[in-house]
C-alpha cells in the first residue's frame, strides 16, 4: 500500500508553526505533495527540508513570497523533475515530478484567476499548457498521481454555495468542463470522487477567510490526487484531515493499494 498526502500549506513557515510537520509524521504517508510553499530554497531551514525522516525536494517561483511546490518522501526517487517545460509557469513554481519504482507522484499548483482578468487568462494558458503534460504521463508505463490544488470545483456538489459562484473563477463552465474532460476523456480518476460519488460536506478542503466560512463549512473542493486510469481500481480509502488547521486548505490523504 501507498499513502499520499496533497496538502496547501499557504505559507511553509507558517504551516511549520501551526503543527503540519509533527502532524505529517503521525500519518505514516510515504508521499506528501504540498502546495504554495511561499518560499524561496535558502529561507528554508532543516526542519522545513527534512522533517520526520522525510527528504524535501522543491520548486520556488522567482517571486518571493509567492507559490512554489514541494514533495516530500522518504524513499529517495528514482528522478526529480523540476517544472512543466513551460517558461512562463516554471517561474512561478508550479510543479515538480518524482520518479519511484513503481510509481510517478507530482505536486501541482493550478493558477488562481480570482484575482483579475488577467491571472484567469493565465489559468486558462495553463489549462491549455497541461494537455502536454497529460500527453506525457499518459505515455508513462508506470501508474500517475497528480497531486494538488487545482483551483477548480468540478461539481456542483463540490462547493456549498455553487449558484453565487457560476460566474466566478473556479467554478467557469470551461474550467468545470476542462476538469470533466480530464476524467471522462481522458480517463484519469478523481480518487475522492471514485469512493464517495456523492458526498458533499464532508469533501471541501478550501474555505475563503472572509465571513466566518470555515466555521461554518462554506467551502470548495479543489485539492484533488488525480490517478491514471491504471489505478482505477487501486483506490482504497479517501479523506479530508481536519483534526487540526494548518492552512486554508486541508490535507487530502489517500491510499492506493499498489507500490511506490
Amino acid at each position: 500500500m501507498t499513502r499520499i498526502i496533497s496538502a496547501n500549506l499557504n505559507g511553509i513557515r507558517s504551516a511549520h508553526t501551526k503543527g503540519f510537520f509533527n502532524w505529517m509524521g503521525q500519518t505514516d504517508a510515504d508521499v506528501v505533495c504540498v502546495q504554495e510553499i511561499k518560499a524561496q530554497l535558502d529561507d528554508l531551514q532543516a526542519e522545513h527540508t527534512h522533517p520526520s525522516g522525510y527528504t524535501g525536494y522543491f520548486m520556488a517561483a522567482e517571486k518571493k513570497g509567492y507559490s512554489g511546490v514541494g514533495l516530500y518522501s522518504k524513499t529517495e526517487p528514482l528522478a526529480v523533475t523540476y517544472g512543466l517545460n513551460n517558461p512562463e509557469f516554471d517561474a512561478e513554481g508550479r510543479m515538480i515530478t518524482a520518479e519511484f519504482e513503481h510509481m510517478i507522484v507530482a505536486s501541482i499548483y493550478f493558477p488562481s484567476g480570482s484575482s483579475s482578468e488577467d491571472r484567469q487568462a493565465a489559468k486558462f494558458r495553463f489549462l491549455d499548457h497541461f494537455a502536454e503534460v497529460f500527453d506525457a504521463m499518459e505515455s508513462k508505463s508506470k501508474p500517475v498521481v497528480l497531486c494538488g490544488d487545482w483551483n477548480i470545483a468540478h461539481q456542483e456538489i463540490d462547493l456549498k454555495n455553487w449558484k453565487g459562484n457560476l460566474k466566478n473563477s473556479g467554478f467557469l463552465p470551461e474550467e468545470r468542463q476542462w476538469i470533466g474532460d480530464v476524467i471522462q476523456k481522458r480517463g484519469w480518476v478523481d480518487t475522492y470522487r471514485a469512493l464517495y460519488p456523492d458526498e458533499t460536506d464532508g469533501c471541501y478542503t478550501w474555505w475563503s477567510n472572509r465571513g466566518q466560512a470555515y466555521a461554518k463549512n462554506v467551502g470548495w473542493r479543489i485539492d484533488y490526487q488525480m490517478a491514471s486510469a491504471n489505478l482505477k481500481d487501486k483506490v482504497l480509502a479517501a479523506s479530508v484531515y481536519k483534526g487540526e488547521k494548518f492552512s486554508d486548505h486541508a490535507p487530502l490523504i489517500v491510499d492506493y493499494d499498489h507500490p511506490l
